[in-house]
């Protein structure tokens, strides 16, 4: 009676040893693909107070590339009223968001609203939070020995692991930082400078960062020193993005609303205008009430391999989407029926698709499309009266928390 049940249970160890190897091979031969995700911003536009309800609305989602799977992140940073989130971006093994959350009291909102311009003194509050996808836990990194109340444009220091960028308010000018992953150790790096700072990247290879100052394009070593101004002749010139190989930089110049992309190296030289906006003054209104701000800046983009860049223009009664190589020759890309609005064309990584915003079917959708053109397809569906926009490519393909 022992042997028999010693061999009954040795029958069935030995089964389930073989169910388990199948299953483990299965899983080899069929391992669990994981869709690029696109992080992005969901909001209302057409509530009645003006920009601090509208934008109180505000929440970071992620939605596949393919447009399913949408869902709303870091919930939890929007419990307090009148508290908002904004998705930012990504690190570069695309485990990380990085998640905008502000908050407004209404006071101040209503001050805004009838002078028609920010008070960042008071009643405000802007951080950059890292969220962990596989975890679902975020971590508020600017508030660690704080610099400022008001910090935007964190993103992940190319080739320095443990360094992060971005930029503070503090005494109404803003100014690029560098600090330690953990949020120590910040770093001003136009210290002592009283012109606002904005625009702020780095180069691939982390040793060189760009900005404009007061409209002026200015480019530093990685600690900010050895900071030298771009001579352009314009008065304008706004957001320079360095090329991939970090060999040029990307911005526009001319006048405020009538400003174009163009292209200079490093050293100054070489400036080319590489496209013509064709009157289109490069500002998306995203409210469908008045927004004292007046929107969006649109600006355009290095394509993934740096050969060309993707920027909007005036085309007809709509504004579309062009693509131009470096020496100025321009190809439009969308075309539309009737008064349609292109912005935003973020490339894929990988290039050969763009993300991009657009209102053609009534509402402010985000759209994937071919590089080379073709009928963009929608990955988001929000309802009348709301909007999606800014979106930002995963660099990686890396499974969410929950999914």
């Amino acid at each position: 009676m022992e042997r028999t049940e010693t061999t009954r249970r040795t029958l069935i160890q030995g089964a389930a040893a073989g169910v388990m190897a199948l299953a483990t091979t299965e899983l080899q031969a069929k391992p669990r693909r994981a869709k690029r995700l696109i992080g992005y911003t969901e909001f209302r536009t057409n509530l009645p107070g003006g920009r601090h309800a509208n934008i109180t609305t505000m929440r970071a989602c992620i939605v596949r590339e393919d447009g399913t799977g949408r869902r709303v992140l870091a919930e939890a940073l929007t419990e307090e009223p009148n508290s908002w989130t904004q998705f930012a971006g990504w690190s570069p093994d695309g485990r990380a968001a990085i998640i905008g959350r502000g908050w407004e009291s209404k006071e101040n909102g209503a001050w805004e609203e009838a002078h028609k311009t920010f008070r960042f003194n008071e009643g405000w509050l802007y951080d950059m939070h890292l969220l962990d996808l596989q975890t679902g836990k975020s971590f508020n990194v600017t508030a660690v020995d704080r610099v400022s109340s008001y910090n935007t444009g964190l993103f992940y220091w190319p080739q320095k692991r443990n360094t992060l960028g971005f930029q503070a308010l503090i005494q109404g000018d803003s100014h690029p930082f560098s600090m330690d992953s953990d949020g120590r150790n910040k770093k001003d790096l136009t210290e002592g400078s009283r012109e606002f700072a904005y625009g702020f990247n780095a180069t691939r290879d982390g040793k060189r960062i760009a900005y404009h100052k007061n409209y002026q394009i200015w480019i530093a070593d990685a600690d900010g020193s050895k900071a030298t101004h771009i001579q352009t002749g314009a008065p304008f010139n706004f957001v320079p993005q360095w090329s991939p190989d970090g060999e040029r930089l990307l911005f526009l110049s001319g006048e405020h609303y009538d400003c174009h992309p163009y292209t200079v190296r490093r050293d100054g030289s070489e400036l080319r205008r590489a496209g013509d906006r064709k009157g289109y003054r490069g500002v998306v209104e995203f409210l469908d009430v008045f927004d004292f701000h007046g929107g969006s800046s649109d600006t355009p983009v290095w394509s993934a391999d740096g050969d060309a860049i993707f920027y909007t223009a005036k085309s007809g009664d709509s504004v579309e989407l062009m693509r131009a190589t470096l020496d100025g020759k321009s190809e439009q890309i969308t075309h539309s029926v009737g008064s349609t609005l292109h912005y935003h064309p973020t490339p894929a990584p990988e290039g050969g698709k763009l993300l991009l915003g657009s209102n053609r079917s009534g509402v402010r959708q985000l759209y994937v499309m071919p590089t080379g053109g073709g009928k963009p397809r929608a990955i988001t569906s929000v309802k009348e009266g709301h909007g999606a926009l800014w979106g930002h490519w995963q660099p990686q393909p890396i499974l969410a928390h929950g999914e």
